[in-house]
Formats: structure tokens, sequence, C-alpha cells
């Protein structure tokens, strides 16, 4: 049930995206040719005016085809006929919707919420390191090395994330903003209440109520949180901190989003856990569609930028061709990266 519930989710994310497109392409006055779910030989199409509709049978993407996208044409109502800033909002409203469609999921995901974990410190251990930097009981945690402190997850995250054992950490004291340099951030044994020691760091947070003005703001933090996420694995991968073991295509998050539900104490948690993946999924997809890469709405909004900009300069109008070229490229690049991460993917999966 987790699996087929994971693969609905991605394939909902997908329509939202593609239904950007379709409609800031139809408001402006654009010809859709066709609306498309999924890839592949068409299980299901109805044509309904000027579009065809249709459901096809691989279950990846889909994709709204506009008269002219690709190619010089002859219609008034073709997508290279448009003004430039027409063509921008059409390329841009994908990513727009999964943003959208992310803070409603995440929205659903609090909505039950009784209180949320504060950046602030509630208590500190005896011999914590932090004490001896200057943190103290009361500061708000705002940021730590110049990384923002979204939620309070993002403290024990950033420290994993850098690995030092002294940090700047920028707080919030009695209204004043204070920075204190180095605090050290070294983990110690700790007894437990059942008689056991185990290794933390020795302060614990505070919590509040959730009101509604709280939970839209933890909604709005969560969503900026998964932005600056994919921000670090993008540095992660082009510095060689992660690599192509470490990425994941569908099958990977179909088989995550399951394990997540798996490992959740009942239904409504493993609803919830599921849920919440998909919104952390439907910010990441609107932050990569929107990368400068060809293929990619990124991509095609710094070519429309670069050739609005190239053809007022020297009053001679680009042939589409070209840019269409370079993204057929970019597109067989990335379905090659696509079916090697795949295949990882069900090789991790076979091999246990």
């Amino acid at each position: 049930m987790s699996i087929l519930f994971a693969i609905v989710l991605f394939s909902v994310l997908i329509f939202v995206h593609e239904l950007g497109h379709f409609i800031t392409a139809k408001l402006s006055g654009v010809q859709v040719n066709e609306f498309s779910l999924f890839m592949g030989p068409a299980i299901y199409k109805k044509q309904v005016g000027e579009t065809l509709y249709a459901i096809r049978c691989i279950p990846i993407g889909g994709y709204c085809a506009m008269e002219g996208e690709d190619e010089e044409s002859e219609n008034p109502r073709s997508f290279q006929r448009a003004a430039w800033w027409k063509r921008l909002i059409i390329l841009a409203a994908g990513s727009c919707m999964n943003l959208l469609a992310g803070l409603v999921i995440f929205a659903i995901v609090f909505a039950p919420a009784q209180q949320f974990v504060t950046p602030v410190v509630a208590q500190m251990e005896e011999n914590c390191s932090m004490a001896e930097g200057g943190l103290q009981v009361g500061d708000r945690i705002l940021a730590l090395d110049n990384e923002r402190i979204y939620v309070q997850n993002d403290f024990s995250m950033l420290l994993k994330l850098k690995k030092a054992e002294a940090h700047d950490m920028t707080v919030l004291r009695e209204g004043q903003k204070l920075v204190l340099k180095q605090v050290p951030t070294v983990m110690k044994e700790y007894a437990n209440e059942d008689g056991t020691v185990s290794l933390r760091y020795g302060l614990s947070f505070s919590v509040e109520k959730a009101t509604f003005g709280s939970r839209m703001a933890y909604v709005w933090n969560t969503a900026v949180d998964t932005v600056r996420i994919v921000r670090l694995s993008l540095q992660m991968l082009l510095t060689g901190q992660v690599g192509l073991q470490d990425m994941s295509g569908p099958v990977g998050i179909v088989q995550e989003i399951s394990n997540t539900a798996a490992a959740s104490p009942d239904a409504l948690s493993a609803f919830l856990n599921m849920l919440y993946f998909g919104g952390f999924l439907a910010v990441n997809l609107a932050v990569m569609n929107l990368l400068p890469i060809p293929a990619l709405d990124g991509g095609r909004i710094v070519c429309l930028l670069l050739t609005t900009a190239a053809e007022a300069i020297f009053r001679r109008k680009i042939d589409p061709k070209y840019e269409a070229y370079l993204h057929a490229g970019g597109m067989v690049l990335l379905l090659l990266l696509m079916a090697v991460v795949t295949f990882k993917d069900l090789f991790t999966i076979f091999r246990g």
C-alpha cells in the first residue's frame, strides 16, 4: 500500500507541475496541442478543442506540448510568438505549482501538531561544552556558521554536516543579537534515566504551543529549509563530498517512502510521514527544475533571457531550432543519468 501511495504521490507532483505550464499557457493565449500524464504509448486520450488530453503507460513524467515550443511555427498563437514575459511565466509556472503543492502538503502534515520544538535553549546539562563557549539557557540560536536555523532540527543537521568541534553561533539573547565565536560542540557521555550512558551534546530545546500563526510559520520555514537542503546537497555533489551512490531516482524515492511508512509506529504516523516526504519532494522538484540545465525549465528560462537580449541588441531573430538542439542534448543526458541512477536503485534493493 505504501508503494502504491508513493507512486500516486510522485505522479500527482508531476501532474501539478505540468498543470502549471498548461494553465499559464492557456491564460497567455498559447495553443496547447497535448496535455499528457506519463510517457510512452497512450492508454487513454481525448481531443477537446485544440488540445489532446492523454494518459500514457509509463508512469514517469508527463508533458504539456505547446505549439511552436521547440520549432518555428507560423501559428500566431505559438509559444515562440508569445511575448517574452509570457513565455517566462509559462516556464516558471511548473516549479511555482510544485512549491505551492509543497506548502499545502506541509500545512496538512503540521495541522494536527499541538506544539513545536523551537531553537531556544531550555536546559544545559553539567559540563556541556557549548556552555564553555558562552551559550546560555534562554538563547535562541539563529545561525550556525552563517547558516540560518529555520527549524530546530537544522541545528543537529548542520552540526553533522559541518563535522567540526567548534562553530560560530549567532544567538538572540534578551532582544540582542550576539555572535559567539568558535563555540565548542563536543559530544560527551551522559547518564540516562534507565542507568545507561549515551553520547550527546548536553542541551535540550524549548517547545511552544501550536497556533494558526506558528503553524503557518513552521510550514513556510520548512519549505525554505528544504530549498536550503537542495542547495547544500548540490554543493556537496560538486565538491565531491557525495557521489552517484548517494543519488536516488524514482525507484529509490518510492522505496524510501515505503521504508519511512514501515518504520512508523501507527497508520496515521505512516500517512503523515509519507506525506511529509511528498512535501519535501515537491519543493525539491521545484528547485531542481529551475536549475540552469538544458532541457529543464531553468535552462529554458536562461536561453529565453539570453535570446531575448541578443535579439534586442542585434535586431535579428534567432532560429529556435538551435535552442531545441541544446535542450534535446540535455534531455538525452538527463535520461541517461536517470537510467544509471534507476539501475543503481534496483541493484541496491535486490542486494538488500
